[in-house]
């Protein structure tokens, strides 16, 4: 039987094409390779040729970048300059290098972008993309101007990754993000949305057989990702930052988010993160409410579009 994504993928990535975008593998190093969706048009000679805003997706833990942003990158691209990379051992990018920690995909992500002729962006991070959206504001704060986070936290300390896991009634995040089984693959999306339709078996089978490769080097991601709360600090965030949330969702719940936002507020002075809810939308909130995502993300980069044009 055709597995479902040998025939979906085409026909996503002709639309891409549709709308000017393209992909391109980028040597970070010999041994490192990131792919990224992108501009056709910042391939060119006269790379960032483009005058329009530079905005990065950061995906999930659960599949490559352009299956996670689909529905976002379709409905920007004709305004923004988007870039979506795969993290090391997702999609098309990989390493022959040791470290796992969200720093070196922060520091690969960075370097990426560099090569691609980004100076400035705006970076868009889900679950896991967000830690590393996080990180790498901490790291290139003159390379990432402003955050939209959605359901994730500044680093996974252990009593935060302890409270996650005994929400979801999971032992660890390798059990519930790298499964084995097609009941597996269902529970990880009846777990990460609040309204999707039950995903057909046969969907599950195809999933299961496709988006799962390098179940070793991705365990060892996740093992890295859990940090103790003594090493912990919080750091100082120059960039405007908001959080648009999914309200059900159950992985990072809306306390989680409150608590972002609260800890935003205590760094800088009064001035604290902005927190949007997403009604009837779970941890999967741009896949389960596209069009209401998309909304708030537009009006979003609009105001930062507008708040950079005042201040030049």
């Amino acid at each position: 039987m055709v597995n479902f994504f040998s025939i979906y993928k085409p026909l996503l990535h002709g639309a891409l094409k549709l709308v000017g975008m393209t992909t391109q593998a980028v040597e970070i190093e010999p041994g490192t390779v990131l792919n990224f969706w992108l501009p056709t048009e910042t391939t060119k000679k006269m790379k960032n040729k483009t005058s329009k805003p530079a905005v990065v997706f950061l995906h999930g833990f659960a599949m490559d970048g352009i299956l996670n942003w689909q529905f976002q990158v379709l409905a920007l691209a004709n305004k923004y300059a988007v870039y979506v990379p795969d993290f090391l051992f997702f999609g098309g990018s990989i390493t022959d290098r040791p470290e796992r920690t969200v720093e070196f995909q922060s520091e690969c992500m960075a370097k990426g972008l560099r090569k691609l002729g980004v100076e400035k962006c705006t970076v868009v991070g889900l679950s896991y993309g967000g830690m590393v959206g996080f990180k790498m504001a901490e790291m290139y704060p003159e390379l990432v101007e402003s955050m939209v986070v959605s359901c994730s936290v500044m680093a996974l300390t252990e009593s935060v990754s302890n409270t996650g896991l005994q929400r979801i009634g999971f032992s660890s995040w390798a059990e519930f993000l790298l499964p084995k089984t097609v009941e597996g693959v269902r529970t990880l999306f009846d777990i990460g949305s609040c309204n999707l339709p039950k995903v057909p078996k046969f969907i599950c089978e195809d999933i299961l057989e496709a988006m799962f490769d390098h179940r070793k080097e991705r365990s060892e991601l996740l093992e890295a990702l859990v940090i103790s709360d003594e090493k912990f600090s919080i750091p100082h965030y120059p960039q405007k930052i908001y959080l648009l949330w999914g309200e059900n969702d159950v992985i990072f719940d809306m306390e989680t988010a409150r608590n972002l936002k609260d800890l935003k507020l205590c760094r800088q002075g009064g001035e604290k993160a902005t927190l949007m809810a997403i009604q009837k939308a779970g941890h999967l909130v741009n896949l389960e409410r596209p069009f209401v995502y998309n909304k708030h993300l537009k009006t979003i980069l609009a105001s930062l579009t507008l708040d950079k044009c005042h201040n030049n």
